[in-house]
């Protein structure tokens, strides 16, 4: 018997985690399954944070991942944060010794 963990976010943002026994040769789409899960079209999944087909195999001691497509773009949010900063006035900038480089 292989003994998986399945790990996956809950609805209301709480991290779920279940261990699963299958037998030899299962899959992910498997380890799925035995918790109940369905993936949506916004989600993938795979196996200690490398994405996997669902006809990947398993092995023993296995961590199967699912996740959840961005809903922001890392590079727009950090624009928009460093716009609500202001450019000189806050932030790195704040605290800058005279004569330095930007950002010390």
């Amino acid at each position: 018997m292989l003994r998986i963990n399945v790990v996956w976010v809950h609805t209301q943002g709480q991290l779920q985690e279940q261990a699963v026994q299958l037998e030899p040769g299962a899959c992910l789409q498997d380890a799925l399954r035995a918790c109940n899960l369905t993936l949506h079209s916004a989600q993938s999944c795979g196996i200690w944070g490398r994405v996997k087909a669902l006809d990947q195999a398993l092995q023993a001691g296995d961590r199967v991942e699912v996740y959840q497509s961005l809903k922001v773009d890392p590079k727009v949010a950090r624009r928009e944060r460093f716009a609500q900063q202001g450019a000189r006035s806050a932030g790195l900038f704040a605290s800058r010794r005279a004569y330095s480089k930007a950002g010390y």
